[in-house]
């Protein structure tokens, strides 16, 4: 049975090198993530058109997973569920998590075309832009499934991105709730600042913040949360200790974990903070951010999944992120060099 579930919107992502004036065109900026509009939709064509375009597996969630999986090694740590078409894309989806060893448990939709996500890279930065197509229709019934709910009630770690929240509440709800009965851990990442911007996915994350046992976010999205909020601050320690401090429906105190790149991760918990160093990697070792925090999380996850502490779970995510720095794309090396 599977350690950690995730539950978000699978894509497939097209990912490609531009130069900047690409960005620009399609009103994009580097380091943000966004729902592709009408006007956005011709980027997707456009960079799977050019010679250095990849196809990689994707989405927030999904990445994180599969980097967890990866860590462990051991077929069968993770599952994780979310919705896709029935097509190519969604096979090849499903055969890069089953070749890490995730266990899959898709929604198929009939009628619409698998999510994706267009991946502009400049330099180390990158621009997201998501069509979400069938990963926006993943239904709680499936969650409510047998089988499925089975692998709910087995988890120990339960994550969501909170892009989930544009897409499914209801199944969030249900986990948050599951995680209370079953005293599984659930962790959410606030994911990017449209999120909170947008009030009713800032509800949904304000409404899943008292389930919450480890809150993510990186600075961007950390001082979005407080400008919304009106804390009429950008310290980043004191957003953490606040963020910390949000009541609980349980009796476990919540412990926020603010990543900020290159620079040391703020961990707060019970109004504390401490901070732990990231992986210093020279500038002609790093190929692209794009996944970073991604992994980050999925690092943090898997020593968590091992009772580690929260040393050890930041240590495990440095080490996950610093590697996929090195790679175009969330993608890693057949094996860590790293154990438990």
């Amino acid at each position: 049975m599977a350690v950690i579930l995730g539950m978000g919107n699978p894509l497939l992502d097209i990912s490609a090198e531009v130069d900047i004036a690409v960005v620009e065109k399609y009103g994009l900026k580097m380091g943000d993530a966004i729902l592709a509009e009408d006007k956005h939709q011709a980027v997707f064509g456009e960079l799977a058109a050019l010679p250095n375009v990849q196809y990689i597996a994707g989405g927030a969630t999904q990445n994180t997973i599969r980097v967890a999986q990866w860590l462990l090694q051991a077929p069968g740590q993770t599952a994780y569920m979310g919705c896709v078409g029935n097509d190519a894309n969604a096979q090849n989806l499903r055969a890069a998590c089953e070749k890490d060893g995730v266990q899959v448990s898709y929604l198929v939709d009939e009628k619409t075309e698998t999510g994706i996500c267009a991946t502009l890279v400049n330099g180390i930065e990158r621009s997201l832009c998501t069509d979400l197509r069938a990963a926006n229709n993943y239904k709680e019934t499936h969650l409510q499934q047998p089988e499925n709910m089975a692998i709910l009630e087995g988890a120990k770690i339960i994550y969501s991105a909170g892009f989930f929240a544009t897409v499914s509440p209801a199944s969030m709800d249900i986990a948050q709730k599951k995680a209370v009965d079953t005293g599984a851990v659930y962790c959410l990442n606030l994911s990017a600042p449209f999120l909170m911007q947008v009030p009713p996915f800032k509800k949904v994350l304000v409404d899943s913040i008292s389930f919450t046992d480890y809150l993510f976010c990186n600075e961007t999205e950390a001082q979005t949360w407080a400008e919304t909020e009106g804390w009429e601050t950008t310290d980043l320690k004191f957003i953490a200790t606040r963020l910390s401090l949000i009541p609980s429906v349980k009796a476990q105190k919540r412990t926020v974990v603010i990543t900020q790149g290159a620079d040391p991760t703020i961990v707060a918990k019970n109004g504390f903070c401490k901070e732990f160093a990231v992986t210093a990697l020279p500038k002609e070792k790093l190929v692209d951010t794009n996944g970073a925090g991604d992994s980050y999380v999925g690092g943090f996850l898997a020593a968590l999944s091992k009772g580690l502490d929260v040393a050890a779970c930041c240590k495990a995510g440095a080490y996950a992120a610093s590697i996929i720095v090195q790679h175009s794309g969330c993608t890693y090396p057949a094996t860590p060099d790293y154990s438990f």
